[in-house]
């Protein structure tokens, strides 16, 4: 679907939100664990300033940016011992302005798609911003990647992190209720990234936090993922229709191009001629967790790049897992390390909610209500 992912930043052109980058902008990591480094990342065309905040805990170096939550660039060792950066992105605030495909953001008030930018609760039909196709993605055309979020720096015993907070006003990009959300970037001794996401409402209202770190194992710009081996603890996923919508199924996956329950190389089943393949131009879809929702994140899937023996390992609160295998990305996009992002140069691992929750009663709620805090976690553990 050709809107689905590269048109993502019309609302902010529209907005005239162009950016400058200032001199010196690129923050650098910190070194050994301590009080993350903060650094001018740019400016945006309305004067506000974006900073990059640098941590290094447990062998991971990360840097992240206040606008849009973004994980900018992460670091992790090789079976060497060798550091590369392996999450896509850019070098300035210009091009994640006017033309990031979600790179690293964290990603709301809802993420992944709803149906015609509509849904009911209450018995009051909601129009959202629509921003993909018919549909609404990731927030709309103004989500929470595109805020500027205030960040406040920690060390707690062995951790080292961020708290990143924004306010949500009520109606915006036609959500109800004012939501006040807290997500909290923690490296910790092990080189882990957890993420804590938090959030309270005045309004019935309905959230879907995730991140959208594009990742390649082999380092960024480094060509396709379709060797990595990846698996999912998911006996069934959520099949679309051609907008990418959910049917409201819950499909098998046994004996489809859908079945990882066994590591298996991305690109082994991804040019079959699956009519779910097809509409995804590859995979584009949310397995349905076997574990559901817990209180504690459980371990849901394993990402390994052999050449470099890189391997990733997630754990999460959350029932859903979105796999996004990066087939919108075209060869228009320059990324840090100055090469061209083609299909397939990197993959999205979103742990979320299902997709059109709002719309499909049967899919678990993803209801906020006053008095209320939504909370999930999602941990993500490297190796080599």
């Amino acid at each position: 679907m050709e809107l689905s992912r590269r048109t993502v930043i019309a609302g902010a052109a529209a907005a005239g939100i162009a950016a400058t980058t200032a001199a010196g902008g690129t923050a650098h990591a910190a070194g050994g664990r301590g009080k993350p480094v903060k650094t001018l990342f740019g400016t945006l065309a309305d004067g506000t300033k974006v900073h990059s905040w640098s941590l290094e805990n447990g062998g991971t170096r990360m840097k992240v940016l206040s606008y849009g939550g973004i994980v900018q660039s992460l670091e992790v060792p090789d079976r060497r011992g060798r550091h590369t950066n392996v999450s896509l992105g850019f070098d300035t605030i210009e091009d994640y302005v006017a033309s990031s495909p979600y790179f690293g953001a964290l990603i709301g008030r809802y993420g992944n798609r709803i149906d015609q930018g509509r849904f009911t609760l209450d018995g009051k039909q909601y129009q959202l911003s629509v921003n993909d196709g018919e549909n609404s993605l990731h927030g709309g055309a103004q989500g929470f990647d595109k805020r500027v979020w205030d960040v406040e720096p920690f060390t707690a015993g062995s951790d080292v992190g961020l708290r990143l907070y924004h306010t949500s006003v009520d109606g915006e990009m036609g959500y109800p209720g004012t939501l006040r959300a807290k997500v909290t970037y923690t490296l910790t001794r092990h080189g882990d990234w957890r993420i804590d996401y938090a959030a309270t409402t005045d309004r019935a209202t309905v959230v879907n936090l995730t991140s959208h770190v594009y990742w390649n194992l082999a380092g960024e710009g480094s060509g396709s993922v379709y060797d990595h081996e990846l698996s999912i603890a998911a006996s069934r996923y959520t099949p679309v229709d051609s907008g990418l919508i959910p049917t409201g199924e819950l499909a098998r996956v046994a004996a489809t191009p859908f079945d990882f329950r066994r590591a298996k190389p991305i690109g082994r089943d991804i040019r079959t001629a699956h009519q779910q393949v097809l509409y995804g131009q590859g995979f584009d879809h949310n397995w349905v967790l076997d574990k559901g929702i817990t209180s504690r994140p459980e371990h849901v899937a394993t990402l390994r790049d052999p050449s470099s023996g890189r391997t990733l390992r997630i754990a999460t609160t959350e029932p859903g897992l979105q796999f996004y295998s990066g087939n919108f990305l075209d060869g228009t996009l320059t990324g840090t390390g100055g090469h061209v992002y083609r299909q397939g140069d990197g993959l999205c691992l979103e742990t979320q909610h299902f997709p059109d929750s709002p719309n499909q009663p049967s899919f678990p709620s993803t209801v906020l209500r006053p008095g209320q805090t939504y909370r999930t976690t999602t941990v993500h553990s490297f190796d080599a």
